[in-house]
């Protein structure tokens, strides 16, 4: 079933309150302020039953200049407006900014209620009929019903009921993502109830029970009631004005312009990518930064309008721009926005969200404008590439999608599977449903692919780079996680482009080559290590004899060790492979012979002193020659008798 709200917008004591109450019963004037002075300062509400049994939600805004703020507010979610008009005075300045508002506000459907006719008479009401046609040419209500009623009389009631019955048959149910929000217009408290909020559900739903967040405060608790015109329900759909009981928040807590969500469904942010329309009767153009009132959802804050193709923008002319907010907002790509003026305070533009989660730009930037383009015109593959591009290495969930893109759960899914399979996206978890934009991550595989290069060519004597090593280099600056780089590798890999070993990474045609120089060099110190035979040199005595060319003796040693020339036993100790071989032959024979060994036994066999006698014994131990038992060493394979 289709939900709809329904909203009054026109000038001051043109009576949109009384027709309200004519039409519903409900005084929407509960202030004593308004009953005083006879106007309406905050938003109310009501239900209205139609003849076929829909009920409709009813938002009464207030029609004086000072409260166009709270007219905003409550714009903000209904589906049809009734643009009031009252006969003895026609149309008026804030009849013209309401339209303007609510036309700004993306509202397609409604008509005019042409109130008071009871006093004038049937020539001054063809003439206020006239100019009212007039005055709509070229909007939204261009051709709408225009109803002339009498809240005092009752006179055209009938016809009204009638107008808005088909005026919400022509409503098209709009875009719903999915994502549970509501704007919060109203908060108060009920004696043993607590805390309750009010607000047009906007998208989404929620139940009695379900834990809430509270954005931007990002204050969590739970809904202990609902309630939907009037009557308890266990749950609330899109399009319907609803009452929320919070369990366990103070009222303090809570304030109009906030917006209740689903825990971390939505973000909160300072600056928001938009198309931007300049109103004509703004009287001058808007200019480079400068300071106005921002409009969304319930909310106002201060903001700064950064126009991105040029230093001024003319009446009746857009272009796309970055909001920067003095409180950041929640808001989703979609949402509609209005704009006034800093001082004095008027209504001058308004427009889309096209991104509320973006970076900071560079202005004039070509690419940026394309992005915008694609972001305001294009279809829902190009939207979510452009997401995916600005989301980067990091990538971006499905539910973030959803807020950057404005498309449905639903048709975002289809739309993934079309970009997988023509290799613009990669899936790259499945427990977060994250998702990277193709090109991204084929750019960061050809980045590892030259830091590998890079890194051999420093190192040409080292067989690759640690897997973490080269992760960090990657990172700087990049924001890689850990699985978008194991599954790099693990493409490489089955691409044959690298291999992988154990911690290890190469290009899979790196080889250690030694230039002629670095030969000699390796002779020289295998020269070294054999003469030594059973007592070598410190690693830290061979570079000092190599002062020069640490560097190189280091890298040398590295490869050697790799090749099995040098056996590393400790962190300073490496032997020759040919004397560690004699020796475990001789080892061997003396186990076999004596049956056990130890520092004593291995000090007459080799001759050595305590300095090599430990590490090598328990190198032998670690090489599975021997093992302890008790305070010495045996076989740990029993000798063939």
């Amino acid at each position: 079933m289709k939900h709809l709200v329904m909203g009054t917008a026109g000038h001051v004591d043109h009576g949109k309150t009384a027709l309200i109450k004519r039409l519903t019963g409900v005084d929407t004037d509960r202030l004593r302020e308004e009953k005083e002075r006879g106007i309406t300062i905050e938003l109310g509400f009501a239900s209205l039953c139609l003849p076929d049994g829909r009920t409709l939600g009813v938002v009464d805004v207030p029609g004086h200049e000072r409260f166009v703020r709270n007219m905003v507010a409550g714009a903000a979610g209904i589906d049809l407006v009734v643009l009031v008009v009252a006969a003895d005075e026609g149309v008026m300045p804030q009849t013209r900014e309401h339209l303007h508002i609510c036309t700004l506000l993306g509202i397609q459907r409604g008509f005019v209620a042409l109130t008071k006719i009871d006093m004038i008479d049937q020539e001054w009401l063809n003439l206020v009929r006239e100019d009212v046609h007039a005055f709509l040419r070229g909007t939204f209500l261009e051709g709408a019903p225009v109803v002339p009623v009498s809240s005092l009389t009752g006179a055209g009631f009938p016809e009204l009921l009638s107008t808005i019955s088909k005026t919400a048959d022509e409503v098209h149910e709009g875009i719903d993502p999915g994502i549970f929000r509501l704007p919060v217009d109203r908060v108060f408290t009920m004696k043993g109830f607590g805390t309750v909020v009010t607000g047009t559900l906007i998208s989404g739903k929620v139940t009695i029970g379900e834990e809430v967040e509270i954005s931007p405060v990002g204050i969590r608790c739970r809904v202990r009631g609902i309630q939907v015109h009037n009557r308890t329900v266990e749950t609330a759909e899109a399009g319907q004005r609803t009452a929320i009981n919070l369990q366990g928040i103070d009222r303090e807590m809570i304030e109009r312009g906030h917006v209740l969500t689903g825990p971390a469904a939505l973000t909160a942010w300072d600056r928001l990518d938009c198309l931007y329309r300049h109103l004509g009767g703004s009287g001058r153009p808007l200019k480079h930064r400068t300071l106005v009132r921002f409009h969304a959802g319930t909310s106002e804050t201060i903001a700064r309008m950064i126009l991105l193709d040029r230093d001024e923008l003319e009446p009746r002319d857009e272009c796309f721009v970055q909001v920067l907010l003095e409180t950041p907002q929640a808001l989703m790509a979609g949402d509609r926005f209005v704009v006034r003026s800093y001082s004095p305070v008027t209504t001058i533009g308004g427009g889309l969200i096209v991104d509320p989660l973006p970076a900071k730009h560079k202005r004039s930037s070509t690419g940026v404008l394309e992005e915008f383009r694609r972001l305001a015109d294009g279809e829902d593959e190009e939207k979510t590439a452009v997401i995916l591009d600005r989301a980067g290495l990091s990538g971006i969930t499905e539910n973030q999608l959803v807020v950057r893109t404005g498309i449905r759960s639903r048709m975002l899914r289809k739309c993934l599977e079309g970009m997988f399979s023509s290799k613009r996206a990669v899936f790259v978890d499945r427990d977060e449903m994250r998702v990277i934009s193709h090109p991204v991550y084929e750019a960061f595989q050809a980045k590892l692919l030259q830091e590998l290069q890079k890194y051999h060519d420093a190192y040409p004597l080292r067989e690759g780079i640690s897997r973490e090593e080269l992760r960090t280099t990657l990172e700087r600056g990049e924001g890689v996680g850990q699985k978008v780089f194991a599954m790099s590798l693990r493409d490489l890999e089955k691409k044959g482009k690298i291999i992988s070993e154990k911690e290890m990474v190469r290009l899979t045609g790196h080889h250690v080559r030694l230039k002629d120089e670095m030969e000699g060099l390796r002779k020289d110190l295998s020269q070294i290590y054999r003469e030594a035979g059973l007592t070598p040199p410190t690693v830290r005595e061979i570079l000092e004899r190599f002062s020069d060319r640490e560097k190189e003796v280091e890298n040398l040693i590295r490869v050697m060790i790799r090749d099995g020339i040098l056996v590393r036993i400790s962190e300073d100790l490496n032997f020759h492979e040919d004397a560690l071989e004699r020796l475990r032959e001789d080892y061997r024979r003396m186990l076999v012979r004596d049956g056990q060994a130890t520092p004593a036994s291995f000090k007459e066999l080799t001759g050595l002193s305590r300095k090599f006698i430990i590490p090598l014994m328990e190198y032998f131990d670690m090489t599975k020659l021997t093992m302890r038992a008790g305070d010495h060493r045996i076989l740990r394979e029993r000798p063939e008798k």
